[in-house]
This record gives C-alpha cells, sequence and structure tokens, in this order.
C-alpha cells in the first residue's frame, strides 16, 4: 500500500491536533505540527503586537523543512500527516498541487468547530497546557486568526474527510 499524505486543515480551536495525532497513532504515520514547530523555533522571538508578515515569513521557513522531512519520510513508504493550519483557500490550493506534481495520494481532512467553541477550547488549552499545547493563544491572536481563515466551500470539500465537533 503505498503512503498517503494527510492533510488536515480547519480554523483555530476546531481540535485539528487531537484529530492529527489520532489520526497518525491511527493509520500510522508521521505526525508534523506547525505549532510544535513555530513555538519551538519562534515563539520567544514573537512580537508583542503579531504581524502577518512576520508569522508568515518564519510559517514558510517551518513549512519548507516539514515538507523536506516529509518528502523524506514518504519516500521510506511511511504515511505522513500534515497538521500545518493551511488558513487560507490558496495554501490548501498549493498543497493539492504540489501532491498532484509529484503523484503523492492525498487526502485532505476538514475538522471544525462552532466559533464560541473554538474560542473557549483556545481558553481552555491556554489554561490547561496540555498535549495539543503549543503556544498560548490569547484573545487577540484568536481574533487575528480569525481574520486570517478562509472557510472552504464545497466543491473544496468534495473529497475530503470531515470531522465537525459540537
Amino acid at each position: 500500500m503505498p503512503a498517503i499524505l494527510h492533510v488536515v486543515f480547519g480554523p483555530s480551536g476546531a481540535g485539528k491536533s487531537t484529530y492529527a495525532k489520532e489520526l497518525a497513532r491511527r493509520e500510522p504515520a508521521v505526525h508534523f505540527a506547525i505549532d510544535d514547530w513555530m513555538a519551538r523555533l519562534f515563539a520567544a522571538d514573537m512580537p508583542e503586537a503579531l504581524e502577518f508578515e512576520w508569522m508568515m515569513e518564519r510559517v514558510e521557513r517551518c513549512e519548507a523543512q516539514i515538507w523536506s522531512t516529509a518528502a523524506a519520510t514518504m519516500a521510506t513508504g511511511t504515511s505522513v500527516v500534515l497538521d500545518l493550519g493551511l488558513m487560507r483557500k490558496a495554501d490548501r490550493a498549493r498543497v493539492a498541487e504540489i501532491g498532484a506534481a509529484v503523484d503523492l495520494p492525498v487526502q485532505f481532512h476538514f475538522v471544525t468547530a462552532p466559533q464560541a467553541v473554538r474560542k473557549a477550547r483556545v481558553a481552555a488549552r491556554n489554561q490547561q497546557r496540555g498535549e495539543t499545547f503549543a503556544i498560548e493563544v490569547n484573545p487577540e491572536m484568536f481574533e487575528f486568526i480569525e481574520g486570517v481563515y478562509e472557510a472552504p466551500e464545497a466543491e473544496e470539500l468534495a473529497g475530503c474527510i470531515v470531522s465537525e465537533s459540537a
């Protein structure tokens, strides 16, 4: 059976990290989470007022390294779960294009929940600092991320595995 590139996306607080970790255990697959990389490499240097350009430059650096490592992992026949956030439609389209260009089987997984539930989860995660905590997302950062996020439309969801929690 060929290795599969599983791509998990959705809004902040939807449960992507929990879903991705469970998926990686079930498959089995290697899990790559952008939040872990960003927290370890850049959290200490994050500006007080989060700037989109600052964040995206570092996200792009992390993604490049994740892609390189994920490609090497898949070359061994091992499936990969990418938990990159992919907040914008263009980001998700780029991942689909990369997969198609190198003939990788790609399965998208959309994880979502109502905004009030997501906001409460993020606040709880900040307090509990459990398994899925990588970096504190304060209310201002949550609103910033909400402003960047582009929800998928029906045509983008075709072929996706959708997981919605309440």
